[in-house]
């Protein structure tokens, strides 16, 4: 029996309709995602029948349930009886500030005591690097310095010139004996095997962390470690927004100078990175670490920054950054300055800051004025033209790319990390934040912002309503895309 071309194609069309059907009820029943990205997976199932179920499968599977990232028996019995001490202590009043006005701010702290597990240090000295090759210059610099461990985490590592002095590098320290472990992102690597031979021969380990199920087959396609993190020694460590790769250093003329933010950190607050990373590592590797305590040094500092050290990721239902940001937002009485490359934000991001744009608060966000990702900008610049009606002032910044994450709120705490102001920071991407509270290290992320708008253009609300029919195109169907972009 002989079965035509045109019905072969049905048989098919109809098999690709009970698969999507099936994929539908996962979403709907199973996965309890919100309506909107529900409605949205449904709708790009049902319409991209191929597509549709091959999206799926990369796109949409559900960490929730899969705890990624353990300590053992031992370890997690340690850190819970150190962080219920803490969270006794500043219920009890037992804690004293080193600035009393951080007085203000112990729920932002308990918060994340309670949702995030981050421990509350203040004991450290930060300093900001706005500027890529001086925040390389040191982090060089400091690798070079180094006298037991390198670790270092980071999403993209270009194969250019600053990418292989990053390799050549961590190479010379583990010829020198120095524990050198390299941990990045698979979708974000861009070097090839052959270029971490030489570290690996010199004892250096890497590894990638959510690597291919083949050459160009991720089947966790969705979801990226978007951290960075360097930590040296257990005694400095470096956290912010720059990638490896000469674009952050501003050497890719198509994207200019690059604007970012990162931190140094010297104090008790690289214990906690230095956590971060070691679980990031053990679960990316399987390798089980000894002697760990040999990789929380004392701090050689005695600085009295505030600190927590906050991740989130799709393992866990929580948005702990989120709901850091917004508990900032909904404490500001005076001003709330925003710094992000991508501005998607959900309802809950939405109405914090209107409601706190007409309370009076003086609320400003910089975003790039040219995009890195088409559609992620068209959205951005649609969910910015939403919040002009509430009084909010946004500005594009035309001095090259800015790529920073960082919210300043009253000049007095502050927030400086990996997330973006969107839906993927917030629930896909795996993510990490050091909130400060530091009156002199919020006002110096403050100043920062206002030299940045010397750079910039105001999108007003005029400009916004009277731009381009194309514009308006753009912003329609990229915003359509916000649930799965």
């Amino acid at each position: 029996m002989t079965i035509s071309l045109t019905e072969f194609s049905s048989h098919i069309v109809t098999g690709l309709y009970i698969i999507n059907i099936l994929f539908a009820f996962t979403v709907i029943f199973l996965e309890r995602r919100n309506p909107t990205s529900t409605l949205a997976w449904i709708l790009v199932l049902f319409l991209l029948p191929a597509a549709g179920a091959i999206l799926y499968i990369l796109l949409s599977q559900n960490l929730m349930r899969k705890k990624m990232f353990q300590l053992g028996d031992d370890e997690h019995q340690s850190y819970a009886s150190l962080l219920s001490k803490e969270i006794d202590d500043l219920r009890t009043g037992k804690l004293t500030f080193n600035d009393p006005a951080m007085e203000n701010y112990k729920d932002l702290i308990r918060l994340h005591q309670v949702q995030s597990k981050a421990l509350f240090s203040q004991n450290n000295k930060v300093e900001v690097f706005t500027d890529g090759t001086e925040k390389f210059k040191e982090l060089f610099k400091c690798i070079i310095n180094a006298k037991e461990h390198v670790h270092i985490l980071y999403f993209i590592v270009k194969r250019d010139s600053l990418g292989k002095q990053l390799i050549r590098i961590l190479t010379e320290k583990a010829q020198e004996g120095v524990e050198v472990r390299l941990l990045i992102d698979a979708l974000g690597n861009h070097l090839h095997n052959s270029d971490f031979e030489p570290l690996i021969k010199a004892g250096g380990k890497v590894v990638k962390f959510f690597p291919s199920f083949l050459s160009y087959i991720n089947l966790r396609l969705n979801y990226r470690n978007h951290r960075k993190l360097a930590i040296i020694d257990g005694k400095i460590g470096f956290i912010g927004g720059f990638n490896v790769g000469n674009e952050y250093i501003g050497l890719k003329k198509s994207m200019g100078y690059w604007r970012d933010t990162h931190l140094k950190i010297k104090g008790t607050a690289v214990h906690d990175m230095q956590t971060r990373f070691l679980l990031d590592w053990r679960a990316a590797s399987g390798e089980e670490i000894l002697e760990l305590p040999k990789y929380y040094a004392e701090p050689e500092c005695t600085g009295i920054s505030g600190i927590q050290i906050v991740s989130s990721g799709p393992d866990s239902p929580q948005e702990e950054i989120k709901q850091g940001y917004i508990k900032m937002i909904n404490s500001a009485k005076t001003s709330i300055f925003i710094q992000t490359p991508y501005f998607i934000p959900d309802e809950s991001i939405q109405e914090a800051l209107k409601i706190a744009a007409l309370s009076g608060v003086d609320v400003r966000i910089i975003i790039p004025d040219r995009p890195d990702h088409v559609f992620v900008y068209w959205a951005t610049y649609s969910f910015i033209g939403d919040l002009l009606n509430a009084g909010i002032r946004a500005f594009t910044y035309n001095h090259g790319f800015l790529h920073s994450k960082s919210i300043v709120v009253d000049e007095k705490i502050s927030s400086v990390g990996t997330a973006n102001f969107d839906i993927r920071s917030f629930k896909l991407n795996f993510e990490v934040n050091a909130f400060i509270y530091d009156i002199s290290i919020s006002k110096k992320l403050h100043q920062a912002f206002i030299k940045d708008l010397e750079y910039c253009s105001e999108i007003t609300l005029e400009k916004y309503n009277n731009r381009p029919n194309l514009i308006k195109f753009k912003e329609s169907i990229s915003r359509l895309l916000t649930p799965v972009l």
